[in-house]
Formats: C-alpha cells, sequence, structure tokens
C-alpha cells in the first residue's frame, strides 16, 4: 500500500475539504501530497478543482507554522535538560549549520522562502521553522518567509499535479 492509498482510506470517513486540510498540516506529507491526492480523481483522489485544492493545502500547511515557530525554542531549551535531548539538539543545530549557514547567511529571509518554496524531501514549511530556529530567524521575518515558501510550493504543486491529471487522462 502506498502513501497516497494510504492516506486516502485513512481519511475517506470525513469531508474531502477537512481531509486535505489535515493532510497538509502533518508533516511529511504536507501539500507535496496532499494536492496531488485533492486534484486527482477518484480512486487516486478526492477531483477537487485545482483553485480549492491549492487553497486548502495552503491553509492546512500553515496551521502547524506559527505554533511551531513560537513554541520550539521553549520545548528545545526544556528537553535539553536532559543529556539525550542535549545531545540531539547539539547534533540538530551542528548539522543545520554545516550544511545550510552559507545560503541562510547570503540569502536571508529569500534564502528561508525558496528552501520551504522548492517542493523536494525535508524542504517544507515544517523543516523550514526548524531552520528559522536554528538560525535565528524574527518570527514575522520567519512566517513571512514561510508563507512565501508555501505559496511557491503549492503552485508549483498544483500546475504539476494538473499536468499530470491530464497527462493521465484521470
Amino acid at each position: 500500500m502506498t502513501l497516497e492509498t494510504y492516506l486516502l482510506s485513512l481519511f475517506s470517513s470525513i469531508p474531502s475539504w477537512l481531509a486535505i486540510i489535515i493532510m497538509a498540516a502533518l508533516p511529511i506529507v504536507e501539500l507535496r501530497l496532499a494536492i496531488p491526492i485533492a486534484i486527482m480523481k477518484p480512486p487516486y483522489g478526492f477531483g477537487m478543482d485545482p483553485v480549492t485544492a491549492f487553497a486548502l493545502a495552503i491553509i492546512g500547511n500553515m496551521l502547524p507554522v506559527i505554533p511551531l515557530l513560537l513554541y520550539l525554542e521553549p520545548v528545545s531549551n526544556y528537553l535539553r535538560r536532559w543529556k539525550t535531548g542535549d545531545r540531539f539538539f547539539e547534533w540538530l543545530f551542528t548539522r543545520t549549520h554545516r550544511k545550510h549557514s552559507a545560503n541562510f547567511e547570503k540569502y536571508g529571509s529569500i534564502g528561508l522562502a525558496l528552501f520551504v518554496g522548492i517542493p523536494l524531501p525535508a524542504t517544507g514549511a515544517w523543516t523550514g521553522c526548524a531552520a528559522a530556529f536554528v538560525f535565528g530567524f524574527k518570527f514575522k521575518n520567519a512566517l513571512l518567509a514561510i508563507f512565501a515558501g508555501v505559496l511557491m510550493a503549492g503552485i508549483i504543486l498544483t500546475v504539476l499535479s494538473m499536468g499530470i491529471n491530464i497527462f493521465n487522462g484521470i
């Protein structure tokens, strides 16, 4: 069973609009799967029009952003009180700085928006929130950059999903 079919079966008992919002709010899934599932016709998806799919996925993908931006620091500070938590966050911060610091220092908020906006694995809103936290972005700047990135990714995925839908005759 693929992740798409699992998600469809998991959310089949709730209204499709709510299913897309919930899917888009989930880490890993985000709008990278929510938009294609929303647009594709049954039994592969919900058969929504692209504008509705786009709007619902954007809403869902942005739902966890504000709590993540507000609470990542207090939660990490709390978990760092224990040796395992401290070791994990030290690893995370060191790794993130090593892999991405040049880009974030050079491009700032634009770099964060592009990071979130390019629909590749591990580059969505959840990871963008973690990167904003690690690099010390101010709340407003991080929120706007992540929102811009989510819009960019949503547009790209909507256009690609429409193309695949037409190409496959689904």
